[in-house]
């Protein structure tokens, strides 16, 4: 197979074409640079010819990253300028609209303003383009896929009742600030039944979230968190008995071990490289995957930082506050720097559904609503065999909060 392209923003085009051809459809191909459009021409001679309706209106190759450049529909494009709108989230380096904890909120996307972001548009895109090259040569070989569920837990407390300090801090809190006898009253109680062995602690989930990717056939990805520097961080020591015992247990159930950077790591680099290496020392655990806490997210710099850790994927791309196809696929992907211009190293596992999406973003939502969006996500993902990225994290399933939605996790996925 030969593909034609014209003679501007070549590592851009042949970034997208090494995704789409090679990673997605599992096609190699020779690339040409003497064409006006896309012209993909197989071994049969025959063509196809795809308008290029992006680029070629910025031939000054950076020329395009500029927040007016960003279209006012995604179907307004060429298949091959809109896929690489939504993997390299370029859309999120111009525009620069962040909600409290700097982030590029949903609402601000394009794909949200579409309403497309219960669609994996990359992967219908492909599904097309797929159908096309059929019609053209029916003896193509296509790259095989089967559905995969991953099962991630991004462990931001593992104890409710981690020291007595904490605790006592927690029940003036009570007091004080949500001026509420009963909770400090159930806290306390709470506290010396787990603290006497009567009951577990609310966050120890850890047997439990095991025991369900086990069922299924899969195993569990925990993300640990190193010393930050915010108020959102350190809720425990990497260093701490507990978790020592905890991180041994899901060693010997061949369960995974990957980090949580803190609030602050996304853009910082030596934050970033002093929790890698601390987790690595207490944890006696080569670090390679994981996700960012709050889903804190800066193209390029977040993905530029885990590659030069030699970091293996990521898999914080998923919207705090709405849940759905952030990049519009499905489907594990290698990452683009649309500053340096190069294909990294490190892939993107997509984050499909985040629990905390239902509860913390979206008020008053029922149990019965909440499964059915996961639900529906799901089935999406199975129809095109991709990889159903799941974050339910340790603390979600005991508390007054949320014991109405602690059987969603198990029904989701075992019925």
């Amino acid at each position: 197979m030969i593909i034609k392209i014209p003679n501007n923003n070549i590592p851009e085009r042949k970034y997208i074409l090494d995704v789409v051809f090679i990673e997605f459809l599992g096609l190699d191909y020779q690339l040409e640079i003497i064409s006006n459009d896309y012209e993909i021409i197989l071994s049969n001679n025959k063509k196809l010819i795809i308008k290029d309706k992006f680029f070629n209106n910025y031939p000054n190759d950076l020329e395009y990253l500029k927040e007016e450049n960003i279209p006012k529909s995604i179907k307004e494009l060429d298949i091959f300028a809109a896929c690489f709108f939504m993997l390299t989230r370029w859309e999120e380096y111009v525009n620069k609209t962040r909600d409290k904890h700097n982030r590029f909120p949903a609402y601000a996307s394009l794909a949200y303003k579409e309403g497309l972001l219960s669609r994996p548009i990359v992967n219908e895109y492909v599904k097309e383009l797929k159908k096309k090259l059929l019609e053209l040569d029916e003896t193509l070989l296509f790259k095989k896929r089967e559905f995969k569920i991953t099962l991630t837990h991004d462990v931001d407390a593992p104890l409710i009742h981690y020291s007595f300090i904490k605790h006592v801090k927690s029940s003036i809190l009570d007091i004080l600030q949500r001026k509420s006898i009963k909770l400090f009253c159930e806290r306390n109680i709470d506290y010396i039944f787990t603290k006497l062995k009567l009951k577990n602690d609310a966050f120890d989930t850890f047997d439990y979230l095991m025991d369900i990717s086990e069922k299924i056939g899969v195993k569990s990805y925990f993300f640990f968190m190193g010393k930050g520097v915010t108020s959102y961080d350190n809720m425990y020591n990497s260093s701490h008995p507990f978790i020592i015992n905890l991180i041994q247990k899901i060693k010997d159930r061949g369960h995974y071990i990957g980090i949580h950077p803190t609030y602050d790591a996304y853009n910082n680099a030596i934050q970033f490289k002093q929790e890698k290496e601390e987790l690595e020392k207490n944890l006696q655990t080569k670090i390679e995957f994981g996700r960012e806490h709050y889903l804190r997210f800066e193209v390029p710099t977040t993905w530029q930082i885990w590659e030069d850790n030699k970091m293996k994927w990521d898999s914080t791309l998923s919207y705090a506050d709405k849940e759905g196809f952030r990049c519009g696929v499905c489907y594990e992907f290698s990452v683009f720097n649309v500053i340096t211009r190069k294909k990294l190293q490190l892939k993107e596992k997509p984050l499909i559904v985040m629990e905390g999406t239902f509860t913390t973003y979206q008020k008053e939502m029922l149990p019965e609503e909440m499964e059915r969006k996961i639900v529906h996500l799901l089935e999406k993902v199975r129809e095109y065999n991709g990889e159903f990225v799941f974050l339910w994290h340790n603390s979600s399933f005991r508390t007054n909060e949320w014991k109405k939605f602690a059987n969603i996790y198990e029904k989701v996925l075992v019925s």
